[in-house]
């Protein structure tokens, strides 16, 4: 398989790079380069354009071949049926069963886990908690992002209940959400995988001497624990009708279709939560039975890595033109750089070329004021991603909205075609590469469809390098070294050293 992966990279190199307007002498370019996922009936659908790309019939006839080469469809029945796909610590990655599609056990046990926190959050909702207007939800990389990005992009101002996601250790977060919050009406949902994660819990305890000092009667009452490991939760004086398990083969990045959603349940209704599982599993079952370049997660990859690794794009930027999806660059940050800023493959042999580009990105219009520049006339090549919602998600002046789309659509517009002048300052090189994502409304469904697809374009990438997308042993290092200053007795090297000092820590 190594030879016919190898054959398959040098035939992709050969591939001339035409211009992008000369593409467009195809007259069906567009249909060819576009795919639609619609989430069904009443729901509307989600728009992916890649005809601003570089992508030709034959590259992707190429990038078919690479994935038939790599297994492709071997390594997406894996996942998809509860395989071990993280060999590394020789697990399964069951986040799909979440959503309906995986082993039956592990989907019978999502229905259950799922069932119990309908029962708690339905529960606290009809004040057998008391009188609850407040969430504090503490917790750190996808425990923290995937809730936070939901409950900002359904409509904070909307919840029936006020939740503040804290992951920072830095004390100036929680005493923004202490100021926001009347303790007497507030419970504190912990989220942690193993319920050690320090920073979480440092955190957690912070809220606890919150609640004492302001006079909730009984603090320990408050707390709804979500992990994988009740047991320590238990041990740390949760109730166990307040503790929703998810299981071990969901990885953190990857939980927000776990008990980690706990805070979109409670802030917007079940009934949205289900929705959200819904959108996504017809992203996964469009994953699942469709195959080669009809497969828009796959052929997403396939731009991925014909820019970072045939055109040396070391970053790729995210552009949502919507407030609601302004967390949306950075959790697709730690989903793709997480998952696959690797340097080894599963073989444990060194890659054979980038891996993971950086991601980044903002909200549209403020980034066009910002780092459109370099987009525009700068000497890096950036593939872009747009992303943008046909129906408004306010309730004022429609041009408010028609401005949104037209400088969205104008700006992918401007970097394919460029403009000469006279002036080279004022010369823009255009040929620069756009992908658009339009969905029909941005509800409950079409931002479950978003991520899942992006979680499925991640795993397709991984596939194709060859790399695990599922541990994360890079995190490790630092925090260990972190431990060793805690504990003291260490020196480190003469900077850090003086840091220490500086700081009045060693």
């Amino acid at each position: 398989m190594g030879d016919r992966i190898a054959a398959a990279w040098d035939k992709l190199g050969q591939h001339p790079a035409p211009a992008l307007m000369e593409l467009f002498t195809d007259p069906d370019r567009v249909a060819k380069l576009a795919g639609r996922i619609e989430l069904g009936e009443g729901q509307g659908g989600i728009l992916f354009d890649w005809s601003k790309t570089h992508l030709t019939d034959s590259l992707l006839g190429d990038f078919e071949a690479l994935a038939e080469a790599a297994g492709f469809a071997e390594a997406r029945d894996k996942l998809l049926t509860g395989a071990v796909v993280n060999p590394s610590e020789g697990r399964a990655a069951e986040h799909t069963a979440q959503r309906g599609i995986g082993r039956d056990t592990s989907v019978e046990e999502a229905f259950a886990l799922h069932h119990r926190m309908r029962l708690l959050v339905e529960a606290i909702h009809q004040g057998a908690l008391g009188e609850v207007r407040h969430l504090i939800h503490v917790g750190i990389g996808g425990s923290a992002l995937g809730p936070a990005l939901a409950v900002d992009a359904l409509g904070h101002d909307l919840a029936l209940v006020d939740v503040h996601v804290v992951s920072n250790i830095d004390g100036c977060a929680l005493e923004r959400a202490f100021a926001a919050c009347d303790p007497a009406t507030t419970l504190l949902a912990v989220a942690s995988k193993t319920f050690s994660t320090v920073e979480t819990m440092t955190n957690a305890q912070s809220v606890l001497r919150w609640f004492e000092q302001n006079g909730v009667d009984d603090p320990g009452g408050r707390v709804i624990a979500l992990t994988a490991n009740p047991e320590a939760a238990v041990d740390w004086g949760v109730d166990e009708t307040r503790i929703l398990p998810f299981p071990e083969t969901v990885g953190g990045r990857y939980s927000v279709w776990t008990s980690i959603g706990f805070p979109i349940a409670l802030a917007m209704g079940w009934d949205e939560f289900v929705s959200m599982l819904e959108g996504a599993r017809v992203v996964d079952e469009h994953f699942r039975d469709t195959d080669g370049r009809d497969n828009l997660p796959l052929r997403a990859a396939f731009a991925d890595l014909y820019y970072a690794r045939l055109r040396d794009c070391q970053t790729r930027a995210c552009f949502a033109y919507d407030e609601r999806l302004a967390l949306l660059p950075a959790y697709l940050q730690q989903l793709e750089m997480e998952s696959n800023g690797k340097r080894v493959m599963t073989d444990g042999q060194p890659v054979t070329g980038p891996t993971a580009p950086i991601t980044w990105g903002g909200v549209g219009t403020d980034a066009q004021h910002a780092v459109f520049q370099l987009l525009h006339q700068g000497t890096h090549l950036v593939p872009v991603e747009f992303i943008a919602s046909i129906a408004p998600g306010d309730q004022l002046d429609p041009m408010h909205h028609r401005m949104l789309l037209m400088n969205c659509f104008a700006q992918g517009a401007a970097l394919m075609a460029g403009q000469d002048s006279r002036d080279p300052a004022r010369a823009y090189p255009g040929d620069r590469p756009t992908t658009t994502i339009l969905c029909d409304d941005l509800d409950a469904a079409a931002l479950g469809a978003l991520i899942a697809f992006h979680e499925h374009r991640t795993f397709a990438n991984a596939v194709l390098m060859g790399i695990n997308p599922f541990d994360q042993f890079g995190v490790e290092l630092g925090k260990d070294i972190a431990h060793k200053i805690e504990q003291g007795g260490t020196r480190f090297d003469a900077s850090t050293q003086a840091l220490l000092e500086a700081a009045g820590l060693a």
